[in-house]
């Protein structure tokens, strides 16, 4: 017979529901460990059911120290459960055994730590995009709901400086650092749209005015998509290129994170 003392032993260690914590000791014939990998082995099967069902929610942490930033992407089916308290703290144990012990090595061991709180949750939960970045200075920002995170990357400055940048990313969300960075498909495509503009505007005007028309809209639209030269956000009159040179940096690299 499963006593009650039984299944509250097994929910403290597992903070699996009651029916199923009792439901695996019947299994177990009463044997703790058996029922534990009972469990487990449900909340693999459940994990697996749940695969195709869209996680288009979730959270990013992440962990920086000055000169390395590691954000996680944890991603979820809702916002309820991207709020759950079991959701977060895992979010959370994946980040510091990536911080710890390296990005493979929580690869590896994720599975079995996801499927358990797939488990509790009855929602489809993946591991998103996990990025370790180390240089010089590093930094970033975690944006306070969890959704966004931007690390930036200097060459001199110092940790103060890329987390005002990482800010301004979270908030900006640029597309490229410069312009260099700017592919020939990519002016294709803003042209192709960026045409249909101009003709609107410009019925019955010589070619060449529409030329230079499409020309202006076009290296606009990319110095709005560039972040060395947006104005930065905290002091508009100068750019993001202009406040790191005055600190004495270069932006070397950013990146942003986001889910739904």
């Amino acid at each position: 017979m499963i006593t009650t003392e039984q299944v509250k032993e097994l929910r403290d260690k597992t903070g699996i529901s009651i029916m199923q914590c009792r439901k695996a000791l019947e299994e177990a014939n009463g044997d703790m460990e058996k029922a534990m990998v009972i469990l487990q082995k449900k909340g693999g099967e459940a994990a697996q059911k749940k695969a195709d069902r869209s996680a288009a929610d979730g959270i990013v942490v992440m962990r920086t120290d000055g000169s390395r930033a590691l954000t996680l992407v944890l991603n979820c089916e809702t916002d309820f459960v991207a709020k759950n308290e079991d959701f977060v703290n895992l979010a959370n144990a994946l980040a510091d055994l990536a911080w710890a012990e390296g990005v493979e090595v929580m690869q590896e061991k994720a599975p079995e730590m996801i499927n358990a709180v797939v488990l509790k949750t009855g929602e489809n939960i993946q591991l998103g995009g996990v990025e370790d970045l180390k240089g010089e200075v590093v930094s970033g920002y975690a944006h306070f709901d969890h959704k966004s995170a931007a690390v930036v990357s200097l060459s001199g400055g110092t940790p103060e400086v890329a987390k005002d940048i990482a800010m301004h990313v979270a908030a900006m969300k640029p597309s490229f650092l410069h312009k260099d960075e700017i592919s020939a498909e990519n002016v294709a495509t803003v042209k192709s749209v960026m045409e249909e503009e101009v003709a609107a505007q410009s019925e019955g005007k010589p070619q060449e005015i529409k030329d230079k028309m499409l020309e202006g809209k076009i290296n606009a639209f990319f110095a709005e998509q560039t972040l060395l030269n947006q104005p930065f956000f905290k002091a508009p009159e100068k750019t993001i290129e202009q406040y790191a040179k005055e600190h004495g940096a270069t932006v070397q690299k950013f990146t942003l994170h986001t889910v739904a």
